[in-house]
């Protein structure tokens, strides 16, 4: 089979790798049929994730159909569509049991695309698959259903639930990426006030505000503190979620919630930020970082089933599965091609496009 395989920082190819097997019998291999990148994948290729090795199959988002499960294997048979979890679980240790399946001590927790191959890839081998994906409900496409894997339980369970989103709340959110306008999908469930999204570049402010943000900042030409001062006079956001993953947004976001207000940092961090305590020990803040759990996963799923979600509206470019390394240089300069997220399809016919 083909699949995106890294080699070292900066460098990835699509090319030819043994296809996967049953290893345990709780595992179960899926056909992938729809595909996309994450900004996590981004930042294995800058190198922030030393414990990805050279010659590891990439991703852990994907929608397939199972072609092969093992003995142990209850919930799932050959045939069934599945969405498969970013996170796996193993079901039975401390953490599982308390629903924090992304610190799974059993051999789960984010391992897809990092300690084992993941899903870019034609087939993909699943653990524990019981556990680990969702059947898609009949009537949801891949494009719906592909956000469901990462970026949408991720922005809600860490950004939303974490910081404690209320009714009536001012938000900030730092970061126009995907997982920042995932934020504003499901900050919105909440029905906050205002939603403010900061960023840089304007195409990622334009998609903001069509996904329901209230007021965009661009950072390089207004402060968004002034914005945020003047819409709360003064008081500070209720809460920050910063969604970029670098020094700069960490700080930005502290500086811009309020007393007793809460950060959630959603981003994946590759060096260290400053934790100015001698600034805001006085503030009663909370500050929080996660890995997401996908615990809200069957949640997020009845909303899309439901038509309360609307997931779809933020693939960007398409491609073929073929076309795996081009799409990497799509998404990887967002800035100039405008991309979101991209969806890659095992269809050899599809068409490339972009919105």
């Amino acid at each position: 089979m083909k699949a995106m395989v890294y080699d070292g920082p900066g460098r990835v190819s699509w090319r030819s790798v043994p296809d996967p097997g049953i290893k345990h019998p709780a595992d179960a291999i899926v056909r992938v049929e729809a595909v996309t990148i994450c900004g996590t994948d981004l930042h294995i290729l800058k190198g922030d994730v030393p414990e990805v090795e050279p010659g590891r199959v990439l991703g852990h988002e994907a929608v397939g159909t199972v072609t092969e499960v093992g003995a142990a294997v209850q919930n799932l048979s050959a045939g069934d569509r599945v969405l498969i979890s970013c996170i796996s679980a193993c079901g039975t240790c401390r953490y599982c049991r308390q629903s924090h399946y992304g610190q799974c001590l059993g051999g789960g927790g984010w391992i897809l695309g990092h300690l084992v191959d993941g899903t870019q890839a034609e087939y993909v081998r699943v653990p524990f698959a019981d556990n680990s994906t969702h059947k898609v409900p009949a009537g949801v496409s891949d494009e719906q259903m592909i956000l469901l894997a990462d970026i949408l339980p991720t922005a809600y369970e860490v950004g939303v639930l974490a910081g404690v989103v209320q009714p009536g709340d001012v938000v900030a959110i730092v970061g126009a990426g995907p997982i920042g306008l995932a934020s504003v999908l499901t900050a919105k469930l909440y029905s906050p006030s205002h939603i403010v999204v900061i960023d840089v570049a304007d195409a990622r402010l334009d998609a903001a505000r069509k996904l329901g943000a209230d007021i965009v900042v661009n950072s390089r030409t207004q402060s968004a503190l002034e914005v945020i001062d003047d819409l709360t006079s003064g008081l500070g956001a209720d809460v920050a979620m910063e969604a970029v993953g670098i020094p700069e947004t960490f700080e930005e976001s502290v500086r811009l919630v309020r007393p007793c207000g809460h950060v959630a940092n959603i981003g994946v961090h590759g060096a260290p930020a400053t934790l100015h305590l001698e600034q805001i020990w006085i503030k009663n803040l909370t500050i929080t970082t996660g890995l997401v759990d996908t615990h809200t996963t069957p949640r997020l799923i009845e909303l899309v089933a439901n038509r309360q979600l609307d997931t779809a509206a933020m693939i960007t470019h398409r491609f073929a599965m073929a076309e795996f390394e081009t799409a990497y240089e799509v998404f990887g300069d967002a800035t100039r091609s405008g991309a979101l997220k991209v969806l890659l399809t095992a269809d050899p016919n599809a068409k490339t496009e972009a919105l």
